[in-house]
């Protein structure tokens, strides 16, 4: 829980330290990009808009509340350290995982107080509700779209029935996972990390798509298997061989300022065992040769499978004649796609200022990046048919 505010003032290279400056920005990117840009769950938001420019500006909106909400779990994390760093509950047991520190200081604030630590408790489950739903929603949607209804007749009623039966399998198998990430330490390392395993190499799956015309299917479906493999090898082999204390905390935690008897006649002397909990490597004698290597920062995971993905997939993509490929130039990244060549427009006064709203949606249809998905029903759509 030191680890935001460390973030902050360590800018050790070191990439086998968990928290560092550079971890955090280099694979922090990584992860966030894969987020926003290849989760189908925010797919689905993009696509639900009216047009991409009402996509883009949603996508403002939300950056401002995810930089309030990351803000303000920096701050905690700052706020639990200076409350807890003379006495810390993990130490003494009086908690049995990190995650526990945040509820635990509720209750020791506000315990005497009725109904809000309840409170508290009932925002911490509606946040994670509601990401958990449409989360769950997505794997049923892609599932009936795109693996049931191609292969069968069924009717829409059918398909009803059976998008509700794989939202409830998905959801008891949610269930199953969180029961398997409690055992990989505290939640949001374990979070990250199935994040960067998994989407780190679809993340340079669609890089490839997008940034490189000659990568072919074969290339690419190398490139996704061998930075899924690589990624898979280095995540399993953390939980195998856990880095040593002095990467995994930050900052030092103690138990001097502890000033309470412990239940049973028991003594902070009985937990020795308590002090380096989960962060004592588990193979002390027989670590391998590639100690190191596993011991690599859980917020790399995504960067590895990312550059995996990309490199194996241009070498095998090259090899396998993928350079003869003509690709149509609207289905690769152009420059009118991004943020920064409008606002180069803006500050160039290339942008017409007679209707800023008019002017966006004619960029938008000469840069040919509307999405068939995007149906803007202000435009002319006689004009566009026209023009064609």
């Amino acid at each position: 829980y030191s680890a935001p505010f460390f973030c902050l003032i360590s800018f050790d290279p070191n990439p086998l330290r968990r928290n560092t400056f550079w971890t955090l920005s280099i694979g922090g990117t990584f992860i966030w990009i894969s987020v926003y840009g290849i989760n189908q769950a925010q797919v689905q938001r993009y696509i639900s808009c009216k047009s991409v420019t009402q996509a883009r500006l949603s996508l403002y909106i939300n950056l401002l509340g995810l930089w309030s909400v990351l803000l303000s779990s920096v701050f905690a994390g700052m706020c639990l350290y200076s409350v807890y760093k003379r006495c810390d509950p993990w130490t003494t047991g009086l908690i049995s995982a990190p995650d526990q520190l945040m509820p635990y200081l509720v209750m020791d604030i506000l315990g005497d107080y009725p109904g809000l630590p309840g409170l508290f408790v009932a925002a911490a489950y509606s946040g994670s509700l509601s990401t958990v739903s449409s989360s769950i929603n997505a794997l049923a949607a892609v599932t009936i779209e795109d693996l049931i209804k191609p292969h069968t007749n069924l009717s829409e009623k059918q398909l009803s029935w059976l998008s509700k039966g794989m939202s409830l399998l998905f959801g008891v198998l949610c269930i199953g996972m969180a029961g398997l990430a409690s055992l990989m330490g505290g939640i949001l390392q374990a979070t990250i990390s199935i994040f960067g395993v998994i989407g780190g190499p679809l993340l340079g799956l669609f890089t490839l798509g997008i940034l490189c015309p000659f990568a072919n299917s074969k290339g690419a479906l190398s490139g996704l298997v061998s930075g899924l493999a690589l990624s898979l090898w280095v995540g399993i082999g953390a939980q195998i061989y856990p880095p040593s204390a002095e990467m995994s905390r930050p900052l030092p935690l103690n138990t001097e300022g502890c000033n309470f008897t412990l239940t049973n006649n028991l003594s902070l002397a009985s937990f020795p065992e308590q002090l380096n909990f989960s962060t004592t490597p588990i193979h002390t004698s027989h670590r391998p040769l590639l100690a190191d290597w596993y011991s690599l920062s859980y917020l790399y995971f995504s960067p590895v499978g990312t550059i995996t993905a990309i490199f194996v997939g241009l070498i095998v993509s090259i090899l396998t004649g993928g350079h003869k490929l003509q690709v149509e130039p609207k289905l690769m990244l152009l420059k009118e796609d991004t943020t920064f060549y409008h606002l180069i427009k803006l500050f160039e006064g290339g942008v017409k200022k007679r209707s800023g709203k008019l002017n966006l949606k004619n960029q938008e249809k000469k840069s040919g990046n509307t999405n068939p998905a995007f149906v803007d029903f202000e435009l002319d759509l006689t004009k566009i048919s026209s023009r064609e």
